[in-house]
């Protein structure tokens, strides 16, 4: 290619960038890891905002995050339960009623609500004779992980509160058993509803995994049938593996 192809190709390039830019808050790349977040976890969100603006995609399926990330489903799944977890994002479902069709999107709320509480904070340290008041979202605060969904510490399903870090890798090595079980890898809202056994529900993971071995059992491998069996269980106080034993017996056995 000469000189003038190149300055075709360079101009088409350009033109193309121009058409397909994503706006990214300064606020996120300047301070993400002033709100704890490490740098694939702010890259991920600048993948989810960008999936957004440019192809108009509200909800990229775990494998397109994947061919932009270069990184495996199971670490994308873990990172996306503790952008969720600690309310960065949050995911929305709506129904089309015209199709017919039930989609959810990603909310992007508790990022901006977290960044702008950041930057309050560097405003009244610049200025400390203007104390703004606080709002429960700020990064930390037990409002904001009350909004976010995130467990209280204490209290659940009869366990002691996880270490920092101990429910997250429970969930990881969950969501790879699950995955191999279902042969296929897990979407977004099935990685959530695993974070939602483990986090809010305190299940204990082999509580879960008595679940999906019931439900493999049964032939009725989905999520709604494993969540009725936590349920049932839980109802019921079925704990452990010979609690889950002895209420198989008793149920099998009519009660007797």
């Amino acid at each position: 290619m000469d000189g003038k192809g190149w300055n075709t190709w360079g101009e088409g390039a350009a033109f193309g960038l121009e058409n397909g830019m994503a706006v990214i808050p300064y606020a996120l790349l300047k301070y993400y890891r002033k709100l704890n977040l490490t740098g694939s976890e702010a890259m991920l969100l600048i993948h989810l905002l960008s999936f957004r603006q440019v192809e108009g995609i509200d909800f990229p399926s775990l494998e397109e995050l994947q061919a932009v990330t270069g990184r495996s489903i199971p670490v994308i799944a873990g990172e996306l339960q503790k952008l969720m977890k600690e309310g960065f994002i949050s995911i929305d479902g709506d129904n089309d009623e015209l199709r017919d069709i039930h989609y959810e999107r990603y909310n992007f709320s508790g990022l901006y609500a977290k960044l702008g509480a950041y930057l309050a904070e560097i405003a009244q340290t610049a200025n400390p004779q203007e104390k703004p008041a606080r709002t429960g979202n700020e990064p930390g605060s037990r409002a904001a992980a009350h909004h976010s969904g995130a467990p209280a510490p204490e209290g659940g399903y009869g366990r002691p509160a996880a270490p920092a870090g101990q429910d997250a890798e429970e969930s990881r090595s969950l969501f790879s058993i699950f995955e191999k079980e279902f042969g296929r890898p897990l979407s977004p809202m099935e990685c959530e509803s695993i974070s939602s056994w483990v986090d809010e529900d305190r299940y204990p993971e082999e509580l879960i995994l008595l679940a999906l071995k019931e439900s493999v059992f049964a032939g009725k491998v989905h999520f709604r049938y494993i969540d009725r069996i936590l349920l049932e269980w839980a109802r019921n106080r079925v704990k452990n593996a010979q609690d889950v034993k002895a209420y198989s017996q008793k149920f099998r056995g009519g009660g007797r």
